[in-house]
């Protein structure tokens, strides 16, 4: 029996529609693009993956149109014809030849690992080594910007036992309008809920000194990346003198980041994302690493669609401990999707599902419907 080799690389761009607009520091998202790939095998399976960046290139230095001109004119040619099964030797090849992309890298990662699961009639979670939860508990993200707004929508979450965990998105504003924005809040929802906030590198180490101060006796429970990613000085600063803890997010962009802040004590939190890293597999590097030195973790997002954050919590479940849990709401903000079966959150978890690979099929209609012509 012939060892199955990879055959084809697809690459679609889909946009989707999103259930009202998404505030961040640096852009506001009014849809979601996803890159979607299907990788073909000679033995006829499909894997399939996904990258999504935010905001095109507001964000980071790949786009949709860049992911998917690379994984058709670099990718392709290193790995079509190569043995599918092998997905370390196929991912070491790539990074042999293929600095940084790492959006690009973990859709081809997590097309194999989809093709291998299937293959071996196992889950990405097994193949990872084994889930050790069956759900993952997940935040959700407030980012109207209206305070009112905002609390009801944190209450109907609650009434619907869908999240009990709040991001809020500041850093666009004055930072004292925002802190009093988050406090108020907090206020409103007292015990039932924690509340985190994500500043997107927009503060100064002085203005984040004094705002951190202020957010703890507000009642915030973290700050995500309060100063720009490559100030790993200043963060060590700040998560010295912070009363509340710093989690490292858009300073983590490979596994060598989480290494250097890890040494530099920036963080006592890292926010792992599979698209930052280059996969799922290789995002439990970064989570070792953390685990090593006494980080805490927090499973992340891209605001991927379902392929994307399916693969991001096959990789969560096995992990040991996943205290401060996860954000992977993505799906939630859509308001079309292109998979036939919707991923469940109930009891404020996002559940994972069964099967073989990631377990979720694409709806090809749908794909082509909301395929960019």
């Amino acid at each position: 029996m012939s060892t199955p080799i990879v055959q084809q690389l697809e690459v679609v761009i889909v946009d989707l529609p999103t259930i009202r607009p998404h505030k961040l520091a640096m852009h506001t998202m009014k849809g979601q693009t996803l890159v979607l790939l299907k990788l073909h095998c000679s033995d006829g399976l499909v894997g399939i993956g996904e990258a999504t960046t935010i905001g095109g290139l507001s964000y980071g230095a790949e786009s949709p149109e860049s992911i998917k001109t690379n994984l058709e004119s670099w990718f392709a040619p290193l790995i079509v014809g190569q043995d599918a099964t092998n997905i370390n030797r196929l991912i070491m090849r790539i990074n042999q030849h293929i600095r940084g992309n790492t959006f690009a890298k973990s859709a081809v990662e997590t097309a194999l690992l989809d093709a291998q699961g299937k293959r071996l009639n196992i889950s990405v979670a097994d193949l990872l080594g084994g889930r050790v939860r069956d759900g993952l508990e997940c935040a959700w993200t407030l980012a109207s910007g209206d305070t009112g707004r905002d609390i009801d929508e944190a209450e109907q979450m609650l009434a619907m036992r869908r999240h009990r965990h709040f991001k809020l998105k500041i850093g666009a504003n004055d930072p004292y309008v925002d802190i009093a924005h988050v406090s108020a809040i907090k206020r409103a929802l007292g015990d039932r809920a924690s509340v985190r906030v994500d500043v997107n590198q927009a503060w100064s180490e002085a203005v984040a000194i004094r705002a951190s101060r202020l957010l703890a006796d507000g009642g915030v429970e973290l700050i995500e990346q309060p100063l720009h990613r490559s100030d790993r000085l200043g963060m060590s600063r700040l998560n010295a003198k912070s009363p509340i803890p710093l989690m490292a997010d858009e300073a983590i962009e490979s596994v060598a980041d989480s290494f250097a802040l890890a040494q530099m004590a920036a963080a006592p939190i890292f926010a792992l994302k599979i698209a930052k890293t280059g996969g799922p597999k290789s995002v439990l590097k970064t989570a070792a690493i953390a685990e090593a030195a006494g980080i805490g973790l927090y499973g992340g997002t891209m605001l991927e669609g379902t392929v994307g954050t399916i693969a991001s919590a096959h990789a969560f479940s096995t992990l040991e401990s996943l205290e401060w849990h996860t954000e992977l709401f993505g799906p939630l903000l859509l308001t079309e999707d292109v998979v036939i079966e919707q991923p469940q959150y109930r009891d404020f978890q996002l559940m994972l599902p069964g099967g073989a690979g990631l377990g979720i099929q694409l709806d090809d209609d749908k794909l082509a419907f909301f395929s960019r012509k």
